[in-house]
């Protein structure tokens, strides 16, 4: 099945959306009762964690932490948004650098200038949008809001994108001047439908009742719920979460040829973002290699990159343990898959 299709669903109660490339599941995301990031809040601060450089502040989803304060008292109401998911037990992690994201455009408050994507290489349209962005936020360069157009403009209505940013412009302007007042959510975070059609490109939108049905997305996630990822060639990797870390494990099945242990870790480590990806595993990330020669690591380590290159979330390649195992870190940004699928969501 060729093609890319956004499925467009719901598991159980909760809202869900695939992105399916040449018939392989690229992405999901699924609704769950944590907050969404993206979510803007006005917070109040209570009490600074010395040693952590940041303070503790109340919201109406339950206590948030902000890194690095300044200036802060307690009792004091500021405007923060959740920028991931907070592991069991923890604070919703938020910061005051807030967005405001749509499909064409990111209003920066606090950081004047207008930006285009740089993914977008021709000149006329550049030009034309640089126009529609001085028509519609005249001023931003020096005004205390920015803006940037995203890649999507290049294929974009133009009345769809002046639209998009006005619409934009207006909603930062209200909420970062709404500061006084109690604990409140101010913007509600996009759900999974709103974020398929902001977040990915364009491809053929299923999004009639039974469409994971039709797609096979159930059978795909079936898939994910088990450690075990077969690779080709033969080999396998098995991704196990604990409460520490993730735990990565490649192994070369049945050849034993002297290239198998390189073989099985090249096909593993360009699998490992988009299984990471879909599993919603973030954190510390051990990898176990198969077995090869330590000449080898820089070979594997560029392979690693170039597919960390292809995923969007911000992942540190962190080095070599004295055993020989791989350390990664990635941003958490999604709640784990194991914690999302409830029973009978698949059925």
């Amino acid at each position: 099945m060729k093609g890319r299709t956004i499925a467009l669903d719901h598991l159980g109660e909760a809202e869900a959306a695939a992105l399916i490339v040449d018939g392989k599941l690229e992405d999901l995301l699924i609704d769950s009762d944590h907050a969404r990031p993206g979510t803007i809040y006005r917070g109040i601060a209570q009490r600074p964690m010395k040693g952590q450089g940041g303070m503790f502040l109340d919201t109406p989803e339950g206590s948030a932490f902000l890194r690095q304060v300044k200036g802060l008292s307690p009792g004091q109401p500021l405007v923060v948004q959740v920028t991931g998911f907070a592991e069991p037990g923890k604070a919703i992690p938020v910061t005051t650098r807030v967005l405001f994201k749509s499909r064409f455009a990111i209003v920066t408050p606090g950081a004047p200038g207008l930006n285009i994507s740089r993914r977008i290489k021709d000149e006329d349209i550049r030009e034309s949008l640089l126009e529609i962005a001085h028509e519609v936020m005249p001023g931003a360069k020096e005004a205390e809001n920015g803006l940037i157009l995203r890649s999507s403009c290049a294929e974009g209505d133009p009345d769809e994108i002046a639209e998009d940013v006005a619409a934009m412009a207006q909603l930062c302007e209200q909420v970062m001047a709404d500061v006084s007042g109690e604990a409140e959510v101010l913007v509600e975070g996009d759900g999974p439908h709103a974020l398929a059609w902001r977040e990915w490109d364009e491809g053929d939108v299923d999004a009639e009742a039974g469409s994971f049905e039709r797609h096979n997305v159930h059978e795909m996630i079936e898939a994910l719920a088990r450690p075990l990822v077969p690779l080709p060639g033969g080999g396998s990797m098995s991704i196990e979460p604990t409460r520490a870390l993730v735990a990565v494990d490649i192994n070369t099945g049945g050849d034993t040829s002297p290239a198998a242990g390189l073989k099985a870790n090249v096909a593993a480590l360009r699998e490992l973002p988009r299984q990471l990806r879909l599993r919603g595993l973030g954190g510390q990330i051990i990898v176990d290699l198969a077995p090869m020669p330590k000449k080898e690591r820089r070979q594997v380590e560029s392979v690693l990159r170039a597919a960390l290159k292809q995923d969007p979330t911000e992942t540190i390649l962190a080095g070599w343990t004295q055993l020989g195992l791989m350390e990664l870190q990635r941003k958490r940004e999604r709640v784990p898959l194991s914690e999302v699928l409830k029973p009978g969501m698949l059925s």
